[in-house]
């Protein structure tokens, strides 16, 4: 199937694309480089640089490669930058993804694979977290993750679209063979920040609540690496041959680690030790978040491969051991 990935240069996105090349669709690249890398995605790859808001220039791409069906991955999803700048967020998040959506159907383009998230449900009401559980986003970006998941229910309704669209937890690990990873500006995520610590390129990695209702006192993640991720996302293609087909996946492992537990685990798969300062709660940090991904094991066949936070460390220490300074190709 030949397919747009929208964000492909990205951190999900671009480990999407060589999991689709590895179950032999053929991938076409629309990213602006915001966040992305061009480094991430193989020369040879049909490449556009392009926002996704651009209605016009993306009904053509969407034309002339003859395209049926796209993913996106192109969201702002810093959650502490979309408290205090949400006009960005709603712009590139809603607006920019409305755009594309209007491109789509321009171009009787009826298939869309959207990269969403937890954050839509806000503090759930219980744990683990299922597909139906209330949404009550607590920040702009869960905010306008389900505002998209809105617009496509109104056009699988009026227009036939048939959409899958993925909530998933704590993203995480890199390509096994070292090639592609993480390299955020900032970094916020928790494994890459504590490898930091452990190779000294951070003075120490902060615990920030050590008092919680958990087994030793720190947050609860569901840390779901990319790879399973992307091969989630491939698997809901069958699912969107019935026009206006509407479906929602909950993706993680369902096995929450601490903050304690993933700071022991780069420790154990380096071999160095990482300086640690506890310090207070952060505001509106949930003590655990966990996913229930039956329904995506059940209906999509959906099972993971890295089952254990030490196998994610591990392929994240190897795209940090061969690429420690990243792709190195920011302006």
């Amino acid at each position: 199937m030949k397919v747009l990935v929208v964000g492909g240069a990205g951190y999900i996105g671009s480990h999407c694309v060589r999991q689709l090349i590895a179950a032999g669709h053929d991938p076409v690249i629309l990213d602006n480089l915001a966040y992305g890398h061009r480094k991430a995605v193989a020369p040879e790859l049909p490449f556009y640089d392009v926002n996704l808001g651009d209605r016009e220039k993306v009904k053509a791409i969407l034309e002339d490669e003859a395209i049926e069906l796209v993913m996106h991955f192109a969201a702002f999803c810093y959650v502490g930058e979309s408290v205090t700048e949400p006009v960005k967020y709603y712009e590139n998040n809603v607006v920019a993804t409305l755009r594309l959506l209007e491109a789509m159907m321009d171009a009787n383009v009826t298939k869309f694979v959207f990269s969403s998230t937890c954050a839509t449900f806000g503090v759930p009401d219980r744990l683990p977290m299922t597909e139906d559980l209330p949404q009550a986003p607590i920040n702009p970006y869960g905010q306008t993750k389900l505002d998209v998941e809105n617009i496509l229910k109104s056009l699988s309704h009026a227009h036939g679209l048939s959409f899958a669209a993925f909530r998933y937890f704590n993203a995480a690990g890199a390509s096994e063979d070292g090639l592609i990873g993480e390299d955020h500006d900032p970094e916020t995520h928790l494994i890459p920040l504590v490898i930091d610590a452990a190779v000294g390129k951070r003075e120490n990695i902060k615990i920030f609540g050590t008092d919680y209702d958990t087994p030793d006192g720190t947050c609860l993640r569901d840390y779901v690496h990319v790879d399973d991720l992307s091969r989630a996302h491939i698997a809901a293609f069958d699912k969107l041959d019935q026009p206006g087909a509407q479906h929602f996946y909950n993706l993680g492992t369902g096995t929450p680690n601490s903050v304690r537990e993933v700071i022991q685990a780069v420790e154990k798969v380096t071999g160095k030790k990482v300086p640690v300062v506890e310090a207070e709660r952060r505001p509106g940090d949930p003590p655990a978040l966990y996913a229930d991904s039956k329904k995506a094991k059940a209906e999509l066949g959906w099972e993971v491969k890295f089952d254990t936070i030490e196998k994610i460390v591990e392929t994240a220490w190897a795209w940090h051991s061969a690429k420690p300074e990243g792709y190195q190709d920011r302006g």
